[in-house]
């Protein structure tokens, strides 16, 4: 199964956004959000990213079609590269290493 890049793009969009909001506020629940959705999307696979699924049913239908596809196997990795990242930092937020926490973010 081949993917629309523009979805993966919007989700890495968001995900950036997301992350971004937590270097700002240190919210470590914020940041937990993120790594669920990180999890979701690189143990189940994109078709269920919450992002994904935004993409899907609300930007996609009012976009031409792709002018390619990719495979899915890059994107899936990334999801669980920030998975294992975003674990590490909100280890550093919840136990007052904030540095660790921030860099946790930032890597993400």
């Amino acid at each position: 199964m081949q993917i629309d890049p523009r979805g993966a793009r919007f989700s890495a969009a968001l995900s950036a956004v997301v992350l971004g909001l937590v270097l700002v506020t240190g919210s470590v629940w914020l940041f937990a959000w993120q790594a669920a959705v990180f999890a979701v999307t690189a143990g189940l696979g994109l078709k269920y990213s919450p992002y994904g699924l935004i993409y899907r049913w609300l930007i996609r239908p009012r976009l031409g079609p792709p002018q390619e596809m990719e495979d899915p196997a890059g994107p899936r990795f990334a999801q669980g590269v920030g998975l294992f990242v975003s674990v590490i930092g909100i280890i550093g937020y919840a136990t007052g290493l904030t540095a660790l926490g921030m860099a946790g973010a930032a890597v993400a």
